[in-house]
C-alpha cells in the first residue's frame, strides 16, 4: 500500500502554502469534499506523516541573532536519553539528532548574542552530566530550509 495518493499530495501542498487555511478552502480548491480533506488531514496527522500544523517562528524577527550546530560527545553512549531529556530543558535547543561519526548527538541551538550563546554552551550544555565534550560551529545565516517537495 502507498502511504501518500495523489490526494494526500495536493493536500499538503494546500497547507504548505498557509498552515492556517480552511478545509472547505482545501477542499475548494482541490474540486473534492470537506469530509474528505478532514479525514485525509486526521490520517496523516495520526500516521505522523504531518507531525502538526504550527506556526514556523522567524527567530531573527524576535531577536535571537545567533544560531550554532554543536557535535556532542558523551563519556557513555549508554546516557543519551539522559542526556537528551537535559537538552529538552533548554528552550533555545531547538533540534537534536543522533548522528554516527565522532559525535553522538548533533543540536542546533539560537541565542540573542554571543554572551547568550557562550552562557548557554560553557554554563549550561557543558554541565550537563554525562557530556563529555561539545564541538560547536556557528551558524551565520540559513540559506534555506523546506519540507521534501511532494
Amino acid at each position: 500500500m502507498e502511504l501518500l495518493d495523489e490526494f494526500d499530495i495536493n493536500i499538503i501542498k494546500e497547507l504548505e502554502k498557509d498552515g492556517r487555511m480552511a478545509f472547505s478552502a482545501i477542499a475548494t480548491n482541490l474540486k473534492i469534499s470537506n469530509t474528505m480533506v478532514h479525514q485525509r488531514i486526521s490520517r496523516l496527522l495520526e500516521q505522523n506523516i504531518i507531525t502538526g500544523i504550527k506556526p514556523v517562528i522567524n527567530e531573527k524577527k524576535i531577536g535571537y541573532d545567533w544560531g550554532a550546530f554543536t557535535g556532542i560527545t558523551l563519556n557513555k553512549d549508554q546516557d543519551s536519553s539522559k542526556v537528551i531529556e537535559a537538552l529538552k530543558n533548554i528552550p533555545e535547543v531547538t533540534e537534536c539528532y543522533f548522528i554516527t561519526g565522532s559525535f553522538t548527538l548533533y543540536i542546533k541551538l539560537i541565542a540573542k548574542d554571543h554572551e547568550h550563546m557562550r552562557k548557554l554552551l560553557y554554563e549550561k550544555i557543558d554541565n550537563i552530566p554525562g557530556i563529555a565534550k561539545t564541538d560547536s560551529i556557528i551558524e551565520l545565516g540559513c540559506a534555506f530550509k523546506r519540507n521534501l517537495t511532494l
